[in-house]
């Protein structure tokens, strides 16, 4: 009886010995969900930044040099990377940004990506609502809310399993900072760049100060409001963060024309510090 129970107990072992041993073999069961297919189509909506304004020989918007949809070898653009593993993304970017644009084109915009079907939707949009021109005519933070929030919800409407990239607004104080001194910059900033920013660059008067001062401040409120409108549409929607506003433009990053919008290597740059490599698509 008792040897009995050992052969059993022996042949049980062996058993659980190789049934170990084959699952070694086989690897870790799959856990979760698959992942899900990256984005066969995408767009971009926002102002001449991703229209790519000024990174071509001529001033213009050049959008094979853009940050979001570029096709240009010169800039490794999100599409670009996409591209590497999903062939069939190839000719499937459309770039709906407009030079001058503001949040209250963003509504259009994002019209313009629902019926294009975008399974991947970039915005940056802002700098003109600070820029067009004096402080006073700066949207208001509830006013620009607004606007987003319209097209937002648009995009969830129209696109609801589609994911979307908010950029966060250049910190174009920082650009004041360094090229406040370069008389090649402050010439070309006189013909009517950004004058609520660049405006009497040179200046250190205290009412040139306080005018910085004020945009500076209002571009750091829409990019809170950017924020917490990506949160409260839900998990599709990625923040960048602050990494685009967080960039350390140097000038050698900007098109001489206007020092202002980003050259071929400001682009690269702005995709670099974007691209959401992290997400599980």
């Amino acid at each position: 009886m008792q040897h009995s129970r050992y052969v059993l107990v022996l042949a049980l072992l062996g058993v659980f010995a190789l049934a170990c041993e084959a699952g070694a073999d086989a690897g870790p069961a799959p856990t979760g969900k698959p992942r899900p297919a990256r984005p066969s189509s995408m767009a971009a909506l926002g102002d001449s930044i991703t229209a790519g304004t000024a990174s071509c020989a001529v001033y213009v918007g050049c959008s094979r040099n853009s940050w979001s949809t570029g096709s240009a070898e010169a800039v490794d653009s999100h599409y670009r990377r996409l591209l590497e593993t999903d062939p069939a993304l190839k000719g499937r970017a459309r770039n709906f940004a407009v030079p001058g644009a503001q949040a209250a084109d963003l509504p259009a915009q994002a019209a313009s990506a629902v019926d294009a079907g975008s399974a991947y939707v970039t915005i940056l949009i802002g700098a003109n609502d600070v820029c067009a021109g004096g402080v006073d005519d700066m949207t208001s933070v509830r006013t620009f809310r607004s606007h987003v929030d319209k097209a937002f919800g648009r995009l969830k409407r129209g696109l609801p399993e589609s994911r979307i990239l908010v950029a966060s607004i250049p910190d174009v104080y920082r650009l004041w900072e360094l090229g406040h001194d370069d008389a090649k910059a402050v010439q070309a900033w006189r013909r009517g760049v950004c004058p609520a920013m660049l405006a009497n660059a040179t200046s250190t008067a205290d009412a040139d100060d306080d005018r910085r001062r004020r945009v500076d401040e209002r571009i750091d409120a829409y990019n809170d409001q950017l924020a917490q409108a990506c949160e409260a549409y839900g998990r599709r929607c990625r923040w960048d963060g602050g990494a685009a506003h967080g960039v350390r433009f140097s000038l050698d990053l900007v098109s001489k024309a206007d020092y202002f919008h980003p050259n071929v290597a400001g682009q690269n740059r702005l995709a670099d510090v974007t691209y959401p490599g992290r997400i599980t698509w």
